[in-house]
């Protein structure tokens, strides 16, 4: 029995004359990630598309469990494909949907005639296969409001589509619809979810991380890498940038008052952070900052944070609480790596008592004080690239 994947689009379909780029590049998305899984013909019509294995050596779970995690589809299924017959779309509900059947115990039929050359209407067509249905499966019962199981019959162009219910999609928008930003990645629970947020938003991500050897230790970095690589199941892979910290970090601590010094460290990050964006291509950078969730996240604090630098700063947590935050994390499978027990920059010389209401003109006064600039920039160039891969 032939089989494929239907994808459904989301709000991609009311995208009008920028329509065609959007599918093109989700397109083009789907082709990256099903590479590994085998040879999938990819095309589209009416709002779907079809995923359609070439050989039988394709994997088509590996391919559906990909697809279900690629961001611009609303909802996809594994769908038969047979004729434009009223016996062949019957024949088909029950031996592709044999097993569901036999476990449900209530059932319904939806059916769409988008050829609307096909002799039967709707209503009518399914009211025939509920027929077939219920003759090969005695124990079933008809309930239209809450079936355990719904049979979906598709009369579409190409061919008939038999499926059962959907499953939802990543939704949002396909990766580089929107252009690229620099992440700020630190080994927490905040910036993985701001980076899954702003990737569904259509952005295609390069991560910056920022380590403090001998402080931090080999496998806070290694961590970060795991996570990274987790996102790269929804992103489709991204580069890595691990920005040595240290000097930077010690020059702050010796030279500047105990209180500033969190947020003359995120400042300096964002410099750094900015000067290695606008090298690859970045129009932005992204946070994983929620408002007054620590001292260096007050509203004071960011404001002096994003005076350091001139490009945009996204922050998508920034209305949102812990638990939230969490919540997202365990369903994108980033919490259980981001809790391990390992420390970054972000965490050594954090001063007991740091300030929550700086001035900017406080902050631009301690700086005059210390050479970062050059530091810096040495940080910058001596930043190790990693390519994060599917």
């Amino acid at each position: 029995m032939r089989e494929l994947i239907m994808a459904y689009q989301g709000e991609m379909a009311l995208k009008g004359l920028n329509r065609v780029t959007f599918e093109n590049t989700l397109v083009k998305n789907l082709r990256f990630r099903l590479k590994s899984a085998g040879d999938f013909k990819i095309y589209k019509a009416q709002s779907t598309l079809y995923i359609e294995p070439e050989n039988e050596y394709a994997d088509m779970q590996a391919a559906y469990e990909r697809t279900a995690k690629t961001f611009g589809l609303a909802a996809l299924s594994r769908a038969a494909v047979c004729e434009k017959t009223l016996e062949s779309i019957c024949e088909t509900a029950v031996a592709y949907l044999e097993e569901q059947l036999r476990e449900a115990a209530t059932f319904k039929v939806v059916c769409r005639r988008a050829d609307k050359s096909f002799p039967l209407t709707s209503m009518e067509l399914a009211r025939e296969v509920g027929a077939a249905v219920l003759s090969h499966f005695h124990h079933l019962k008809v309930d239209v409001h809450h079936p355990a199981l719904t049979v979906f019959c598709e009369v579409r162009d190409f061919a008939a589509y038999v499926h059962a219910d959907k499953t939802p999609g990543a939704g949002g928008l396909p990766v580089s619809t929107s252009g690229k930003a620099a992440l700020m990645l630190s080994g927490g629970i905040d910036s993985p979810v701001a980076a899954y947020m702003m990737a569904k938003r259509g952005l295609n991500l390069m991560a910056v991380h920022f380590a403090s050897p001998p402080y931090t230790s080999p496998r806070a970095q290694m961590k970060v890498e795991e996570l990274a690589q987790q996102l790269a199941v929804y992103t489709g892979g991204m580069a890595l940038l691990a920005v040595p910290f240290t000097k930077t970090q010690e020059a702050i601590r010796d030279n500047a008052p105990p209180p500033l010094f969190t947020v003359l460290m995120r400042r300096s990050m964002m410099r750094i952070t900015s000067t290695l964006g606008q090298k690859y291509g970045c129009e932005g950078i992204i946070t994983g900052e929620s408002l007054a969730q620590v001292a260096s996240q007050t509203l004071r604090a960011i404001a002096c944070t994003d005076a350091a630098q001139e490009l945009p700063v996204l922050r998508p947590l920034i209305g949102m609480d812990k638990t939230e935050i969490v919540d997202i994390a365990r369903r994108i499978g980033t919490f259980e790596t981001s809790i391990e027990p390992y420390e970054d920059c972000c965490t050594i010389f954090t001063p007991p008592h740091p300030k929550t209401k700086p001035s900017l003109q406080e902050i631009e006064k301690a700086e005059a004080g210390m050479d970062l600039a050059l530091l810096e920039a040495e940080a910058a160039e001596n930043a190790q690239r990693i390519m994060i891969n599917l």
